[in-house]
């Protein structure tokens, strides 16, 4: 929401970048605590799901590319949203077989 309120002009590029970095540090430690809560239980496949996005994270973290840059905003504002939309639609894809998973282990419990 940040990046398109910078697009449109409705925010200032401060503003935009501090809100989106402030995010960035919970969601690398909240990716890393679900992969290694899968490894931990033996959800391998969920593990191996969630491996490229927390190797391509540390890679990020390791090279001081996590943060958004105030002064080069405006150069990478459209693949900064392509980026963001992608990784929203992996984190839906990963919650939704989380979900099914789960709804699958309380059926078979059950009978």
């Amino acid at each position: 929401m940040s990046l398109s309120d910078l697009e449109f002009d409705f925010i200032n590029p401060y503003d935009s970048s501090s809100r989106v970095n402030m995010l960035v540090i919970p969601e690398f430690a909240i990716q890393g605590g679900l992969g290694l809560l899968f490894l931990i239980t033996g959800h391998w496949i969920m593990f191996l799901l969630s491996a490229p996005l927390m190797y391509y994270h540390a890679q990020l973290y390791s090279s001081g590319r996590h943060l958004l840059d105030v002064t080069e905003i405006f150069n990478l504002l459209s693949g900064e949203k392509k980026y963001r939309m992608i990784k929203l639609g992996y984190y839906l894809v990963l919650f939704f077989i989380v979900l099914y998973r789960m709804l699958w282990a309380v059926i078979e419990e059950d009978n």
